[in-house]
């Protein structure tokens, strides 16, 4: 993998975002070799403790790193004093060699943290199958750590990216009943991306004074209206994990339920941090070169309409479609009906942009070709279906698929 030169996404950011510091939270990067000289692991300390909430990948063939912060959070009741995440080697798939090398992994750092080992989370991403020698990472770690200080969140994003272009990061500055309070997240992922819990590796880190319960209900409420709504290319990772750590450093008096009124503005700078990274994914989405948005209206309910709305993201014909800047609608409407929801076919509706293409079942008396190809040209493209048989609603991001998504992943091992 450390081969893999890829030019940045051509739908990437102007820069890396000015995130707050997140009292409360040290970082460190290093390099394990496993990218040439670049930085591969990622450290994080939490001196005074955290809380934290998780959720990770439904895949049956999931990670031991994943089968381990999942009993974690149970056995620690949502404590946190650490986290190590490795890139270039996912550990999935490695039988007794992956649960060997996080032992020596999840040692090491609880020794290093003075904490015990339930308190130290862990991932990794990269090749699936593989395995490391059990001290591996653990070795790297004393070094790596004795350089822990105020977070770079830049160089923490860089330091688990694969096939990504650039790193990711948001956050925002907000408050908790009049106390300011710090959101700084970063997240990995550019391939094998599919809303199927959250997507790839995404970390949250805040000052808010919350509980575990409160982190873990935050992180599952929105990861359904975020991560859980991006995809590139259908697959779901082994390795899939999006935790919330909040250290209370900013003061103010814990916030145990999730109903507490103080929440209200925390809440929404959350998810909206939570959307942006998101989105991110969606723009750096292997060899893609437009951001495509797909919002469904009159859905069975919301879960009826994020299914056509996946099925449409998720269609190779509408995807190549868009990226030679193709207004193919057909191939959208046959997208909707394979979904295997309920739709009113007579009363199905299409716009491309602002172009309404289809409307009543059939295309729309309006409808100009040229209007729409101008839709479709730019790096950006929204379409809107409405199915006309009730009120769900739901919004899907994903990418086009162009000839590099196949060059990045033939090229990926070699």
């Amino acid at each position: 993998m450390s081969g893999l030169h890829l030019k940045r996404s051509p739908l990437a950011p102007a820069g890396f975002p000015d995130l707050p510091v997140v009292g409360g939270v040290e970082i460190a990067t290093a390099s394990l070799g496993l990218y040439g000289a670049r930085d591969d692991l990622l450290a994080v300390q939490f001196p005074q403790g955290a809380s934290a909430g998780g959720v990770f990948t439904r895949s049956s063939t999931r990670s031991a790193d994943v089968d381990w912060c999942r009993q974690a959070l149970a056995d620690g009741e949502g404590q946190a004093r650490a986290l190590v995440v490795n890139a270039g080697n996912s550990n999935a798939f490695t039988g007794q060699a992956g649960v060997e090398k996080n032992t020596a992994t999840i040692n090491a750092m609880s020794k290093l943290a003075e904490c015990p080992p339930e308190q130290v989370f862990i991932a990794a991403t990269g090749v699936i199958g593989e395995p490391m020698t059990a001290d591996f990472v653990a070795n790297a770690l004393p070094d790596a750590c004795a350089d822990m200080g105020p977070p770079n969140w830049e160089k923490a994003a860089s330091a688990f990216m694969t096939t990504d272009t650039f790193p990711k990061g948001a956050g925002a500055t907000t408050d908790i009943d009049g106390v300011p309070t710090a959101i700084a997240g970063i997240a990995k992922g550019s391939g094998m991306i599919a809303p199927n819990m959250a997507t790839m590796l995404a970390y949250i880190f805040t000052d808010a004074a919350l509980s575990p319960a409160v982190c873990q209900a935050l992180v599952a409420r929105y990861a359904e209206t975020t991560f859980n709504c991006v995809t590139v290319d259908g697959d779901t990772s082994t390795s899939d994990t999006l935790m919330l750590f909040a250290t209370g450093a900013a003061g103010g008096r814990l916030i145990e339920d999730l109903s507490d009124p103080r929440l209200e503005v925390f809440s929404s700078a959350l998810e909206a941090a939570m959307t942006d990274l998101a989105i991110q994914l969606a723009r750096d989405g292997e060899g893609a070169s437009k951001l495509i948005e797909i919002s469904v209206a009159g859905g069975a309910d919301d879960r009826s309409a994020k299914t056509i709305a996946a099925a449409i993201a998720n269609s190779p014909l509408v995807k190549t479609a868009l990226a030679a800047s193709d207004a193919n609608w057909g191939r959208i409407v046959m997208a909707v009906g394979k979904s295997g929801e309920p739709v009113a076919r007579d009363k199905l509706s299409i716009c491309i942009g602002d172009v309404e293409a289809a409307r009543g079942g059939a295309r729309s008396p309006t409808y100009s070709e040229a209007a729409a190809s101008a839709a479709v040209a730019g790096r950006e493209v929204t379409i809107k279906v409405n199915v006309g048989v009730a009120e769900g609603r739901a919004r899907v991001w994903t990418c086009d698929l162009t000839h590099g998504y196949v060059d990045i992943n033939g090229a990926y091992r070699t």
